[in-house]
């Protein structure tokens, strides 16, 4: 994630520029530079709008998917969590040895 002075773009400034791509023929890095945005920027909303739109490689993950599988990955870290708790909570508690006392010598015994 970013820090406070990361910039943040709307929605439809990413739609935009988008389109900008796919509608001048440049490459992305010269409609970055003409916008005055990140080259890194504008090649990953490009990357993210084609795999929606299922016209990246195969095994591109679409925001979907992707925010499916953030989801998925959040909720199996919060499970394992309860697992390690409910183990720990399983385990006897350790008991202190008990002292031994000598047994008692029978009455007869002490003369």
């Amino acid at each position: 994630m970013g820090n406070k002075h990361t910039k943040r773009y709307t929605e439809e400034f990413k739609r935009d520029a988008i389109a900008l791509v796919d509608s001048s023929g440049k490459t992305v890095t010269a409609v970055a530079r003409e916008l005055g945005i990140s080259s890194e920027s504008l090649r990953g909303w490009y990357r993210r709008t084609k795999a929606d739109r299922g016209e990246d490689a195969p095994g591109e993950l679409t925001s979907a998917e992707r925010d499916e599988l953030r989801r998925l990955r959040k909720e199996n870290r919060e499970q394992q969590q309860t697992i390690e708790i409910l183990k720990k909570s399983d385990r006897p508690t350790p008991r202190r040895p008990q002292r031994k006392t000598p047994p008692a010598s029978p009455p007869w015994a002490a003369v």
